[in-house]
């Protein structure tokens, strides 16, 4: 064992027991013994219990499979109680969950999902909590590529004057004046404690709501920039005529910031590689040098040596000359993997590797104690920690426990760890009231996502019939009681201005235009969050909860509980036609592999993808459950053939190839099929999709991608 330390019954790899031992400890009030015994004590306790929750799914899903193929008098609903999969529910209740941050509780606003292992993306889904209004606009479809107008290689000031016009005009919607328009200010000033807006025919106005001026930098005459709020969310106008951008606004702005990714989740699970102990100490020394604030990173832009590290608060002077400090960065929260998965980052006294679930929880919130005194991240001291693909309040309870234990191996107090329950698995959906209910002290978020969630109905019912295509399942009777049923869940159990309630991800990040158009959706559906693809999305969708109020639509959504229709199945007889079918197939085997591709050779958990149509989505592991899980159920119930498939795979396999040509680290799959291990993994997603726990893709990804480095690495000696 020259390469693992021994801690206990365990072995620790040294990549991780060093970096633990050099980086995490220092500084820590805990000795290096109190740690490891600690760990060694958690995987004591709850390996067998993790063990027998997983074989319950496996006896359970096997029970459902015998349900749907052989025939039964039992009602569906009945059958499913009887199992204990439609729990009995918990006495109504309210969440008391204690020492939240405001962006957890207070603040409605977008939220980043990034993989931890990419310092530059972790970085820059801290820093962006404030995002460039001018950028924005000036950046994407938001404004056409007309003539005159077009971005162009270099600064166009036309554009740039289109930029200001759609920056003025949200400032009227969101700050009006006693009379007239921004889009007639010619300069900014505080006077007796109150923002003056002069106009261009000298007139002197003031805000309609004059409590939105919030504070000001520099001169009160000529300020550096001024704050604003509304809708809980701050705006700052910053001013400079000798800037290219200030120097053609009347008023001398040089840009609109706006609070934009008020959260950010840092990944280690659906948007990451990580199989080993080099993979996940990557992981975990990002999530360090983000509590503790000195993660920086360097990359070339435009030939150009760019250096990026966390962006620092802001402080302004308020009207009444006090001081006040506004963060500078989101609040970060951590996705810890789910209860399935093992790495051999550490083993048992069989050698082996044990659960990454267990791993995830102590590491994260041995790390989460830097920021416990320091408190750059949570000023009310606590730590973050989302817990991804548990199923049924049973897993959730188990969670709750394991945290307890982890709180008093390092001496936190209770509820310290808040927990974000991700509702994308059906056992969850159906018993969410009793999910919060197992960790009514210390949840502060539940969201929807309709890949994960999508693929589990499939798999879950995959012996009752072909499914609906993919396009058709949104507006399935089951997706929208289920959408529904978590936002109404989250408001009978008290989160209304107590915690969040998110909703998915636009995948689109060059449809702007279009997103500004159709996301506004989630906050009409009552989501206080909702996940975004990129800084410049966060600023984009930021505007939405400037145009609604989410906790006064909150207030209005009827609470009848929608549960039930999410048992509708959604199945119904394939298409017709069978160029329809094979589309279909073609663009679900096309995302498989192009994702598969970069995950299995490159280590990319998470990137924009080209689809079929060449258009770029992002995409993560949860894209591969619906997709390799709807090819899968279509072939079982003969939509189409095996053969049909493998056909379809090689077509889509040249495309992909031809997708990537300017990629030098890629290596083609075609025409050699065997020998690509990306390819292989592909089809074992498909092929051996019906038998995959819960229609998980992680342990086909994680055996494949091991293999790929293990021949990496023979081919170096």
């Amino acid at each position: 064992m020259n390469d693992y330390h021994s801690i206990g019954n365990y072995y620790v790899d040294s990549v991780l027991y060093e970096f633990i031992e050099d980086e995490v400890l220092p500084s820590l009030p805990l000795s290096s013994n109190e740690i490891w015994k600690g760990l060694s004590e958690i995987l004591d306790h709850f390996s067998e219990k993790n063990e027998l929750l997983l074989q319950k799914r496996k006896d359970i899903q096997k029970k459902i499979d015998e349900y749907h193929s052989t025939p039964s008098n039992q009602g569906y609903q009945e059958f499913l109680a009887s199992l204990g999969y439609l729990e009995k529910q918990k006495p109504p209740f309210k969440i008391t969950t204690a020492n939240v941050d405001p962006e957890m509780k207070n603040q409605a606003g977008p939220q980043l999902v990034v993989p931890l292992t990419n310092r530059r993306f972790s970085l820059n889904a801290a820093n962006a909590r404030w995002g460039s209004l001018y950028d924005a606009y000036y950046g994407t479809d938001l404004i056409p590529e007309a003539p005159g107008i077009e971005k162009g290689d270099a600064y166009n000031p036309e554009r740039g004057k289109e930029v200001i016009k759609q920056g003025r005009s949200r400032l009227d919607e969101w700050f009006p004046l006693t009379k007239g328009s921004h889009l007639d200010s010619v300069r900014y000033a505080i006077v007796n404690g109150g923002l003056c807006i002069e106009l261009k025919d000298h007139s002197r106005e003031k805000l309609k709501f004059p409590d939105s001026f919030i504070g000001y930098q520099g001169d009160c005459r000529k300020p550096q920039s001024i704050l604003l709020k509304h809708h809980d969310l701050h705006i700052e106008l910053q001013f400079d005529r000798n800037h290219p951008i200030g120097q053609i606004d009347d008023a001398g702005i040089k840009d609109i910031q706006i609070e934009s990714a008020i959260t950010s989740i840092m990944d280690c699970e659906d948007s990451v590689a990580c199989v080993d102990a080099a993979d996940k100490t990557n992981a975990y020394r990002n999530w360090l040098g983000l509590l503790k604030g000195d993660l920086q990173t360097t990359f070339e832009k435009e030939g150009n040596v760019i250096k990026r590290s966390l962006q620092a608060d802001r402080t302004y002077r308020t009207p009444e000359d006090e001081q006040i400090t506004v963060k500078g960065r989101a609040l970060m929260l951590i996705r810890n993997v789910g209860h399935l998965m093992k790495n051999p980052a550490v083993l048992d006294s069989n050698n082996e590797p044990c659960f990454e679930g267990l791993l995830d929880g102590f590491v994260s919130s041995l790390i989460g104690m830097h920021d416990l005194e320091r408190k750059i991240n949570s000023k009310e001291g606590s730590i973050y920690i989302v817990k991804p693909k548990m199923h049924g309040s049973e897993e959730v309870a188990f969670t709750n426990e394991l945290f307890n234990k982890i709180e008093d191996v390092l001496g936190l107090p209770r509820y310290t760890l808040k927990i974000g329950v991700m509702d994308e698995e059906r056992r969850t959906s159906l018993n969410l009231h009793n999910c919060i209910y197992e960790v009514q002290n210390r949840i502060v978020f539940i969201n929807t996502g309709f890949l994960d969630r999508t693929g589990d109905e499939i798999h879950t019912s995959m012996e009752k019939g072909p499914v609906l295509p993919k396009g058709m399942m949104k507006e399935s009777v089951w997706l929208q009681a289920y959408e529904a049923a978590n936002v109404r869940t989250g408001i009978r159990t008290g989160f209304i201005k107590q915690a969040q309630i998110g909703k998915g991800m636009w995948a689109k990040p060059a449809k702007m235009k279009a997103m500004l158009k159709e996301k506004i959706g989630h906050l009409e559906a009552g989501g206080n969050t909702a996940w975004v693809p990129s800084p410049t999305a966060a600023t984009i969708h930021a505007m939405h909860y400037h145009e609604v109020y989410v906790p006064s639509i909150q207030k209005t959504i009827d609470e009848t509980d929608p549960t039930m229709d999410m048992l509708e199945i959604p199945i119904a007889a394939p298409p017709e036609s069978k160029e329809e079918i094979m589309q279909e197939v073609r663009n679900n085997a096309q995302g498989i592999l192009g994702y598969v591709v970069r995950w299995i050779e490159q280590g990319i958990g998470c990137s924009t993808v080209p689809d079929i149509h060449d258009t770029g989505l992002m995409e993560d592991r949860a894209t591969l459950r619906i997709s390799s899980q709807h090819i899968a159920n279509w072939i079982k119930h003969g939509v189409i053939s095996s053969e049909e498939v493998k056909e379809v795979l090689k077509q889509m396999a040249e495309v992909v190839d031809r997708q990537n040509k300017d990629d030098s680290n890629y290596r083609p799959m075609a025409p050699d099929f065997k020998q690509s291990i990306a390819f292989q993994a592909a089809s074992d997603l498909i092929f051996l999709g019906p038998n995959q726990p819960n229609g998980y893709t992680e342990p086909i990804l994680h055996e494949r991608r091991l293999q790929f480095k293990a021949n990496q690495f023979s081919q170096t000696l």
